[in-house]
Order: C-alpha cells, then structure tokens, then sequence
C-alpha cells in the first residue's frame, strides 16, 4: 500500500507540474500588451513623445505626418480639402469635428424644435439663423408647437471639405431617425407619431475661420440629403 501511494503521489505531482506549465504560458501569453489602432507593435515606443517622433521624422523624410494622414474614410478630393484645413489650422483634428458636428447637429435641432433663437443665435450664421426663425414665427402665428425627438444618428460622413483662406468649410451628411409630432395651442397631437420614427437625411455645411481664437465652427447652410 505504502508504495502504490508513493507512485500516485508522484503521478499527481507529475500532472500538476505540466498543468502549471501550460496555463503558466497561457497566462503569461494573455497579458502581452495589444497594440491599439494607432499604435506600434507591442514594446514600440508609445504617447505623445513617440507620436512626435514619428511626426517629426516623417517630416524629415518629406511625407505627410501621421496626424494629417489619419482622416475619416472619405473621398480623395475630401482628403484633400481635410489636409488644407490641417495645413491652415495645425489643432484641427477631423475625428474630434465629426463628434463635434454630431452633437451641434443635435443641439440645433432641438434649439429649433422648442423655438430657442437665443441658442440658434450661438449656433448658426445670420442667413441660416433667418430660416430658423422665420420657421418658427410661422409656427407660432399657426398656435402649433413641435415635440419632436432625434432617436438616433444612424451615419455621419463628411461629404465635402476646403480651405479658401480664412475660412475653412466642411459639409456633413446625417442620416438619422426622428419621431415627429406636431401639437396645437393645447398641447393636443395634431399630426405626427412618437412611435414610428423616420428616417431624415441632411446636408449641413459648417464654416470657421482658422484665424480667431475660438474653436467653434458656425452652421452655415442646411439641405435636405
């Protein structure tokens, strides 16, 4: 008895030492770092340091930095508009202008919606901020109020893009779901429903000048997609 207990004793021991093996490596394979979109391969430099390394010697070799490369999937002629505005504006970043754009595009018109001037004012240009306002004092001449909702923002896509110094322009493409309803003086549902939305597609074009100090860019003309 005294032996087969040694020889279980040593196969156990045996069988723990190749499962700690295994999952050993396993576990040391699983925490090797993973590069990230813009990142270099694992143990490659990384952060702004190493970004202005590769900015700097892509500028050495004559080609373009990686920040002006790195555009939304457009067309060449957009890209090409992008890299002027890049070239103008070095704090331009077109990632950060397509967030942007969607959360103006949604203030806009929700300012719209509830008859705000004051926020379309801030938003907009004076041409665009005529429409708004026009709209709105005809609606409210009719005693009819909306209680729109923008559901969601199902795709945003720079459609066009240039730089005619000082002012760079950029036009966006939204297509998005709204629910729709339009009520009288009393609150009563005229026309509309909340529960089925529609698909809306717009064509905004927003312009800044690169020049002043605010970041902000202005609504400078809407259309339907």
């Amino acid at each position: 008895m005294t032996v087969e207990i040694v020889i279980l004793a040593m196969i156990a021991a045996f069988l723990g030492l190749r499962l700690y093996s295994v999952l050993g490596r396993r576990a040391e394979h699983e925490e090797e770092p993973i590069a990230g979109r813009f990142e270099g391969p694992a143990g490659a430099p990384r952060g702004p340091a190493a970004q202005r390394g590769h900015e700097d010697k892509a500028s050495a070799n004559g080609a373009t930095p990686p920040r002006i490369r790195e555009m939304p999937r457009t067309t060449p002629l957009v890209e090409r508009g992008l890299q002027e505005i890049v070239a103008a504006d070095r704090r331009f970043d077109a990632f950060a202008f397509v967030d942007g754009a969607k959360t103006a595009y949604r203030l806009v018109l929700e300012a719209f919606w509830r008859g705000d001037r004051e926020e379309l004012r801030q938003l907009c240009d004076d041409e665009v901020y005529e429409g708004f306002a026009q709209a709105i004092d005809a609606r409210e001449a009719a005693g009819e109020q909306l209680d729109n909702r923008l559901i969601r923002i199902e795709e945003t896509q720079i459609t066009g893009a240039q730089y005619e110094a000082p002012n760079a322009r950029i036009t966006v493409r939204f297509r998005s779901d709204i629910a729709a309803v339009t009520r009288d003086s009393e609150g009563t549902m005229i026309a509309g429903s909340l529960d089925d939305a529609i698909e809306s597609i717009d064509v905004w074009t927003f312009v800044r000048d690169v020049r002043s100090p605010d970041p902000d860019w202005m609504l400078e003309e809407t259309d339907e997609g």
